[in-house]
C-alpha cells in the first residue's frame, strides 16, 4: 500500500477530502469535527496562528486516516487501521514544532514511537482518556438539589475563575488563556457553544458546556463544580440536564471525553446514559530529551 499524505490550510478542502472519512466515525473524530466547525464558523479566532489539516490516502484516494492542530495545541489524530498511516503523518511532521499528540490509543502510541525514532525526542504518555457517547439521558436516581440554566453576563468573573480552575485540574499541560475573561466572554455569547449552570438556593455550584458541533452531535465539557461542593451529585443532574437539553434541541447524539484516571466521572456518566466508545491517549513530547 502506498501513501500519500496532502497537507491543507483550510477546512473546506479537508473536508471535501476527509469528511467522509471521519463523519463514519463520528464519536471517535467528534473532537476533529468539532474544531473544524469552529474554524470554518470563526476563522478569525485562529488567524493569528492558522490551523493544518492532514489526510493520508492509499491507492486510488481513499482515505485510510487524518489530522488536524490548532497550533499551539496538540496534533489530534483520527483512527487508522493500518500502523502505515501513523508513521507516515511522523515523517511528514517531524520537522513540526509540535508538543504532543492525541488520538486513538494504538494510533497515538505508533505516531508517538515513531516520532521519537525520526526526531531524537522523547514522547511521554501523559493522559488515558475514554470517549463516551449518549444517545438518550437516563434520569439520575438520586437528582442533586437545585435547578439549571444557561449562563449570563452576571456569571462572567466566576465563569473566568472556573476556567482557570478547570484548566489546572484537568488539563494541566495545555496552554492557559491570555484573557480568561474573553473565554467567558465567548462561551456567555453562545452563539457556537451553550454554559450551563447549576443553581442550589441561588448560588451557582456547578457549570458546564456545551461545543464544539459535529454533523450529528455535540461535545459536553468543561464540566467543573469547585471542591467544597462535590459529592452533592451536582455535576451529575447538570451534565444530564445539557445532554438531555441538546437532545431536545435536535442533536442526535451527545459526546463527552473522560480521564480514566477519574473512576468517579468514568462511573457517573455511564449512570445517566454515556457509553464507550473508545481510549485515547495523549504524548507529550521533549524535543531535548
Amino acid at each position: 500500500m502506498v501513501l500519500q499524505v496532502h497537507r491543507y490550510t483550510a477546512a473546506d478542502a479537508y473536508l471535501a477530502t476527509a469528511g467522509a472519512f471521519l463523519v463514519a466515525r463520528e464519536a471517535e473524530h467528534n473532537l476533529i469535527l468539532g474544531l473544524c466547525t469552529a474554524i470554518r464558523r470563526y476563522p478569525e479566532s485562529f488567524a493569528d496562528e492558522p490551523p493544518t489539516f492532514h489526510a493520508v490516502t492509499a491507492d486510488g484516494g481513499r482515505v485510510v486516516g487524518a489530522a488536524l492542530r490548532t497550533p499551539p495545541n496538540n496534533l489530534i489524530l483520527s483512527e487508522a487501521d493500518d500502523p502505515a498511516v501513523a508513521h507516515a503523518l511522523a515523517d511528514a511532521l517531524a520537522d513540526e514544532p509540535l508538543p504532543g499528540v492525541i488520538g486513538p490509543k494504538l494510533v497515538a502510541r505508533q505516531f508517538a514511537e515513531r516520532w521519537e525514532g525520526v526526531t531524537g525526542g522523547r514522547a511521554r504518555h501523559t493522559v488515558a482518556e475514554r470517549i463516551f457517547q449518549l444517545d438518550h439521558v437516563v434520569p439520575p436516581r438520586r437528582p442533586a438539589s437545585g435547578t439549571w440554566r444557561t449562563a449570563t453576563p452576571t456569571d462572567r468573573h466566576l465563569v473566568a475563575e472556573w476556567v482557570i480552575a478547570f484548566l489546572a485540574e484537568a488539563l494541566p499541560s495545555d496552554p492557559r488563556p491570555d484573557d480568561p475573561l474573553e473565554v467567558a466572554d465567548r462561551w456567555i455569547e453562545g452563539t457556537s457553544r451553550t454554559l450551563y449552570a447549576w443553581e442550589d438556593e441561588g448560588v451557582v455550584v456547578s457549570t458546564a458546556g456545551a461545543a464544539g458541533e459535529t454533523p450529528n452531535g455535540i461535545r459536553i465539557g468543561a464540566v467543573y463544580t469547585p471542591p467544597e461542593r462535590r459529592r452533592r451529585g451536582y455535576a451529575t443532574s447538570l451534565t444530564a440536564a445539557v445532554s438531555q437539553n441538546q437532545l431536545d434541541r435536535g442533536r442526535r447524539f451527545c459526546f463527552l471525553f473522560t480521564d480514566l484516571a477519574n473512576p468517579t466521572s468514568n462511573h457517573i456518566y455511564q449512570e445517566i446514559g454515556y457509553r464507550p466508545v473508545t481510549d485515547v491517549d495523549l504524548y507529550t513530547f521533549d524535543v531535548d530529551a
